[in-house]
């Protein structure tokens, strides 16, 4: 009998210790999501990983799929300011985007920037969610990065609802390696971020963007570009040799 439940046990561990196994050689590849494609209102390109969305987004504009693409804003953030207050301007990443698609063969009549600072992809889902019922669409294909595309679908039925329609897409051209995530620490963070996201999103968002929102809020304080003022060190003196 004690035999029997030491067996019984070893092969209660061994099964849990294959399970696991098996869902981390897994947990890269179930985040890719394709869905096929259908004739939608428009293309939208989630900020991020420029250039591969922008061009993913050009091959389905350029097969028919819809007449517009459309690109978002990013966040205002702290860095931007500390650039603004040295009187540098930041070159948005939408505007990297759009000389993409134009570079691929969007025209620019084509191009459309949805104006709003997003802080997270919820927010881009929020905004993409509100202007699709302005324009009379009901669908819109979403383009967006491999190890995101999860994610991204998650938050659309979670934010979006059924009321609007949605076509997720990941750029092909996206170097993320899913049978072998593990093995670089790039792969390996986006793995790690998109499951964190996910569990956040299940779970009802407890975990916000506090930190950013608080910023936006919050007046910028000019640097202070006056030099520091100098202290005079105090002389030595020697003794006489």
């Amino acid at each position: 009998m004690r035999l029997s439940r030491i067996t019984a046990g070893r092969l209660v561990f061994v099964a849990i210790l294959t399970a696991l196994i098996v869902v981390f050689a897994n947990a890269g590849h179930w985040l890719l999501v394709a869905d096929p494609l259908q004739l939608s209102r428009a293309i939208v390109v989630f900020g991020g990983q420029v250039p591969f969305r922008a061009m993913e987004a050009a091959k389905i504009y350029k097969q028919g799929f819809a007449r517009e693409v459309w690109l978002t804003e990013g966040n205002y953030t702290e860095e931007d300011a500390a650039l603004e207050e040295l009187g540098i301007e930041r070159t948005p990443e939408n505007a990297y985007s759009r000389r993409v698609l134009e570079r691929e063969g969007v025209p620019a009549e084509a191009i459309r920037i949805l104006s709003g600072h997003n802080s997270n992809t919820a927010d881009e889902i929020r905004l993409v969610s509100r202007q699709l019922p302005a324009v009379g669409g009901d669908r819109v294909i979403l383009v967006t990065s491999k190890s995101h595309s999860r994610r991204v679908k998650v938050l659309w039925h979670a934010l979006a609802g059924d009321h609007h329609q949605a076509s997720v897409r990941y750029a092909t051209e996206d170097p993320f390696q899913p049978a072998r995530w593990w093995l670089n620490t790039a792969d390996a963070m986006s793995v790690s971020r998109e499951w964190f996201g996910l569990l956040n999103a299940w779970a009802g968002f407890p975990l916000k963007s506090e930190r950013r929102q608080a910023f936006s809020r919050t007046p910028r304080v000019r640097l202070n570009r006056s030099p520091p003022e100098l202290i005079p060190l105090p002389t030595l003196q020697l003794p006489p040799p």
